[in-house]
């Protein structure tokens, strides 16, 4: 056996996943902000018709790994583009947004 498949086969690990997370949570708007130290996104189910809307998850990460996400989503997007074709980004107007946060003055 050669050095580097023992060195992969010990540094794999072994990803479990809860019944309950494998259910995933719909999300169809993500708000992406960040600090010099770290992303933060949330996704947020908004429904029609509702002017309210709750964040369904918060994921918070690393710069680095943000990055890694970002490329990883855009292999994904060109692997489904080739596959199903191309997806159109519908330009939807989006209804002003309110964090229960004080607003800006300048």
């Amino acid at each position: 056996m050669s050095d580097t498949k023992n060195q992969n086969q010990q540094s794999a690990i072994n990803i479990e996943i809860s019944e309950e997370v494998a259910e995933g949570v719909y999300a169809n708007l993500a708000i992406i902000s960040h600090s010099n130290a770290e992303f933060v996104v949330d996704f947020i189910r908004m429904m029609p018709n509702v002017p309210k809307a709750k964040v369904k998850s918060r994921i918070i990460l690393t710069p680095q790994h943000a990055k890694r996400l970002l490329m990883a989503l855009k292999d994904n997007v060109q692997k489904y583009e080739m596959q199903f074709g191309k997806i159109e980004d519908q330009e939807q107007q989006m209804p002003p947004m309110n964090f229960g946060t004080p607003t800006a003055q300048a």
